[in-house]
């Protein structure tokens, strides 16, 4: 692939291959995938339509890699190197990165920088933990034996990411999974493959060697079945929707592969009437139209106590007025398009179902029309009151900015409702009072909960979900003993043998 400036490419059809071992190189189909900008609705990009064909490319070369001792042999605290290498490249093309995403998933502008600004962060934690991966010498209880435990990598990892944050995904995977020894293949939604095509060129010029990253583009039931399926996959890693997760799952199960996956939520974000109403009012909006509504996080389910009900609504509704809709490359803007056409339909269809249930719309409520965008992809940001949590508006995953707002009288029935959904992977509670958050973060069925705050990651905190919404953990410490496997190690010093035919 051509590397020209993005001032360029932006302006442009812009052509891209995938990326294997070290090299770009066109798809065995010689077909493609259009890339649509959300907000202009034209096409501004083409990627390839890869196959089984590119995918048995693409592992072989990440297998290869995996037992060539250039990258096998090479000692962890240079792994760090490399990786460090690769969080400063990042950091100088963070403004034309953020653009790419912008271009391709819609995403506003003051968001995608941020998140470049501090995707680097996973690089540097994770090449400094690459030389602190630590067996044990154990005390065993056997008399003439010397036992320690060692933790080596996998192999090769299926890294398959979403549409909304394709490189924040690439970080939370890839950072982990090559600190600990690993190799990667990386397939990103069909929607959003230009920057991660992009990305590699950067992981080529930190000097990692050829084969250790590879990104394969593509439609899920082509490249993505064939990824997931790949004999020589040992681990998978995904961020998506639970259906789809469910049957990735199923898939590894067939052929004992490692699994982690980080999928979708429904997000119970408590507020109690002893909050500080205005940062609860913030954490709120935050938690449901930032990022348009599509995150899995998304606290979609807003549950207010009954007393403070009505006036934190009034509240809520004139901070959700000022919002305002736009081009995502504006600074100013606070709600960009929906990402997809596929997307977009699937969020006003559950408008439709939400208004045929019973709940009361009282804000928003369907598309929108924005001056300049092409793309008619916009969605009012939509506020549900009067909503019971059987509803299936308060069960299912919208994935856009559509909040059902729910009452409680206590303690007992915040909990159950809260907890009273398939999902698990985040929540907020707004309270002054420290004992009810303590016990609230024990008894919310949740990976990530958050108290008088929301939407808040780090690279040092455990990342993932409970119930539907997954298992395994991205990021901290914990993040990359999934890309780990450990062996046990039995040294006798022993002058005989004793009975050979009894266990020892």
């Amino acid at each position: 692939m051509r590397q020209v400036s993005l001032s360029n490419r932006l302006n442009r059809m812009e052509t891209y291959q995938l990326f294997i071992d070290g090299q770009y190189t066109d798809s065995s189909s010689g077909e493609w995938i259009e890339s649509m900008d959300p907000y202009s609705g034209e096409i501004w990009a083409r990627v390839p339509k890869g196959n089984a064909d590119d995918v048995d490319r693409a592992v072989g070369a990440a297998k290869r890699a995996f037992e060539n001792p250039e990258w096998s042999g090479m000692s962890a605290s240079q792994r760090g190197k490399l990786m460090r290498k690769l969080g400063d490249l990042v950091l100088e093309n963070a403004d034309r990165l953020a653009a790419l995403e912008v271009k391709d998933n819609g995403k506003l502008i003051s968001e995608m920088k941020a998140q470049m600004m501090y995707h680097p962060e996973w690089w540097y934690y994770f090449g400094g933990l690459a030389d602190k991966i630590e067996g044990s010498i154990m005390p065993i209880d056997k008399k003439d034996a010397f036992s320690y435990t060692m933790y080596e990598p996998l192999g090769v990892v299926a890294a398959i990411t979403a549409w909304n944050s394709p490189l924040l995904f690439i970080a939370w995977k890839c950072a982990p999974a090559l600190a600990a020894g690993n190799t990667v293949v990386v397939k990103p939604s069909e929607f959003t493959s230009a920057s991660s095509l992009e990305y590699a060129q950067l992981v080529k010029q930190a000097g990692f060697p050829d084969g250790v990253f590879n990104v394969i583009s593509g439609y899920g039931v082509d490249a993505g079945a064939a990824l997931v399926d790949h004999p020589d996959v040992a681990k998978i890693t995904f961020t998506g929707s639970d259906l789809s997760g469910q049957k990735i799952y199923e898939s590894a199960a067939r052929n004992i592969k490692h699994v982690s996956l980080e999928l979708g939520g429904k997000s119970p974000n408590i507020v109690f009437e002893d909050a500080d109403l205005d940062m609860a009012v913030k954490g709120a909006v935050a938690g449901i139209f930032g990022a348009t509504g599509q995150t899995c996080v998304a606290g979609s389910r807003l549950l207010v106590q009954e007393s403070i009900h009505d006036e934190f609504l009034d509240r809520l509704l004139e901070l959700a007025k000022s919002a305002k809709m736009g081009d995502p490359m504006d600074v100013g803007t606070h709600i960009g398009p929906i990402t997809t056409k596929q997307q977009f339909d699937k969020v006003i269809s559950y408008i439709e179902i939400a208004k045929q249930e019973g709940a009361k719309l009282v804000f928003g409520g369907g598309p929108c029309q924005v001056e300049g965008s092409g793309g008619n992809q916009f969605v009012e940001p939509t506020i549900f009151t009067n909503v019971s949590n059987d509803m299936r508006i308060a069960q299912e995953e919208v994935f856009g900015p559509v909040l059902s707002v729910l009452k409680f009288k206590d303690e007992e029935e915040a909990i159950r409702i809260g907890n009273d959904v398939v999902y698990g992977l985040a929540a907020g509670v707004w309270t002054h009072d420290i004992r009810r958050a303590m016990r609230f973060t024990k008894a919310l069925k949740a990976g990530t909960v958050w108290v008088n705050t929301y939407r808040a990651f780090s690279y040092m905190m455990p990342f993932g979900g409970m119930k539907r919404s997954g298992l395994g953990r991205e990021s901290g410490v914990a993040a990359i003993r999934d890309y780990l496997q450990v062996k046990s190690v039995w040294l006798s010093t022993a002058t005989e043998l004793p009975n050979p035919f009894i266990l020892r």
